[in-house]
């Protein structure tokens, strides 16, 4: 039974292209299922000057692939209105608060507020002191603020900005959205793992012999070589999306499936991650630059536009985590992610350790391995012995598929449509805690001062393979090879 959840939504960057796109038609899914009913609201706030009619065209045109009935659609846009704001002018912060008030009051909604940043984030701490200073927080009910990546470029930059919004919001007020921690195969991670005891039992040191974590693109750096060569593979996609998914995979088993419970146990795990000193970086990481590829279309990153000609910015990384937990003594977790690759592809591969039983037969048992893949399409993969067809006993692997369904996909809900839903019910089990966040960008900023200073090879790697040789040779070294080759 769908309980309908009463709330007020103010939305900053209201008529920019991740609300049109992503956000107002979440928004209206939840509407449709009944989430939404009679008592909610949605204030949008830019510093565009439209009126409420103008703001109200642009969510109707923002839902309309998602329109069945339009009579339910209009009746949905009701329920939205519009003001204009500079973000830094505290004064205009009186105009936004007359409009949230109103809305409030016209649908009944008392307290219950979500603060939903979709502007850059050096605004974040102005807009979260403002938010309080100017008395926009609601006096009952909860207040909720959720702040789009990226949090913070280093831990000092996201440590003063943690500093900032905990000066408005406690800690368990901040929905950090990361939105690969919506998808819905990651999701499965949990399911997989806890839910059937063949896993469970044996989700440690003593079955499993390696995890990876693959993030492929076959794109290039494209039209953001301005914010990627600054970035890089290693802030773009390590720092945040692997390690979120790294958290799930190697975080011990709560004790209830509360939000409470589950940062608790991934925080286990990320506080026995090992940060690693210059020469751990150096045997444990590499970094790569793609090159040209078999196609005139693949240019070298440095022949892209925008890119400088000396630029020494990773678009490859692949390396090994360590945790110092007994559950994960000597296990490795790689992690890769890059752009140019051969194939797009986000996954998770658990590399189980080979049986020792021996048949006395020329093909021994192998490692089975546990595929969770993420993207483009979702399925569950499961590699495992068995007998092969001849005359002698010898084993072979043996592949059992489950695939998402066209029908599941349909009904599954999008990243942002489960991760406003979840901030809603004041479930902050899929999103980023300052600890993990802390963290990550610990361990990451260790990285990045030997790459800051040139003391860390660059590898290339041709445009259309899965990488450098230096990225095998990483596994190898442990008697390891990455599961997915493409």
């Amino acid at each position: 039974m769908v309980s309908e959840i009463k709330t007020l939504v103010t939305f900053f960057g209201g008529t920019g292209d991740l609300a049109k796109r992503k956000l107002y038609p979440s928004v209206f899914n939840l509407y449709k299922k009944g989430y939404l009913q009679k008592h909610f609201a949605i204030v949008g706030t830019a510093r565009q000057a439209l009126n409420d009619d103008e703001f109200k065209q642009l969510v109707r045109d923002s839902i309309k692939d998602f329109t069945d009935d339009q009579a339910q659609a209009e009746a949905f846009i009701e329920h939205f209105s519009y003001r204009a704001h500079d973000v830094t002018d505290a004064a205009s912060y009186a105009v936004l608060k007359d409009a949230i008030e109103e809305a409030a009051d016209k649908f009944d909604i008392d307290g219950n507020r979500i603060f939903y940043m979709s502007v850059a984030p050096r605004f974040f701490g102005t807009i979260a002191k403002y938010l309080k200073s100017e008395g926009l927080l609601a006096d009952t009910g909860y207040n909720r603020l959720m702040i789009e990546k990226p949090f913070g470029t280093s831990y000092d930059t996201a440590a003063e900005l943690q500093n900032d919004l905990e000066n408005a919001f406690d800690d368990n007020q901040l929905f950090r959205i990361d939105h690969y921690l919506g998808k819905e195969m990651v999701q499965n991670i949990a399911a997989l793992r806890f839910g059937n005891p063949i896993f469970d039992a044996a989700w440690n040191k003593d079955y499993i012999k390696n995890v990876q974590v693959t993030l492929s693109e076959v794109l290039g750096v494209e039209e953001r070589a301005g914010y990627y060569d600054t970035a890089g593979a290693l802030l773009d996609m390590i720092q945040n999306h692997t390690m979120q998914i790294v958290g799930w995979l190697a975080m011990e088993k709560p004790e209830s499936f509360t939000d409470k419970d589950i940062r608790a146990a991934k925080n286990a795990a990320f506080n026995a991650l090992k940060i690693y000193d210059e020469a751990e970086v150096n045997k444990y990481f590499v970094r790569a630059q793609y090159g040209a590829g078999d196609s005139a279309d693949f240019k070298p990153y440095l022949e892209e536009l925008d890119v400088p000609a000396d630029s020494k910015n990773n678009t490859f990384i692949a390396g090994e985590l360590q945790f110092d937990l007994p559950r994960w003594e000597g296990v490795p977790f790689y992690v890769r992610s890059g752009k140019r690759l051969a194939a797009k592809q986000t996954r998770v591969d658990i590399v189980f350790k080979a049986g020792t039983f021996n048949f006395g037969s020329e093909q021994e048992a192998q490692e089975a391995v546990l595929s969770i893949i993420i993207d483009p399409k979702g399925a569950i993969e499961l590699k495992l012995n068995a007998k092969s067809v001849e005359d002698a006993f010898n084993t072979r692997t043996i592949d059992l598929g489950w695939t998402v369904s066209d029908e599941d996909k349909k009904n599954t809900p999008e990243p942002y449509e489960r991760m406003i839903h979840d901030t809603m019910n004041g479930d902050g089990s899929n999103f980023a805690d300052w600890n993990g966040v802390s963290i990550a960008w610990k361990f990451v900023d260790a990285i990045s001062a030997v790459y800051t200073a040139d003391k860390a090879p660059l590898e290339t790697y041709k445009s259309g393979s899965m990488g450098p040789e230096a990225s095998d040779k990483l596994l190898a070294a442990n008697g390891d090879a990455w599961v997915f080759k493409g």
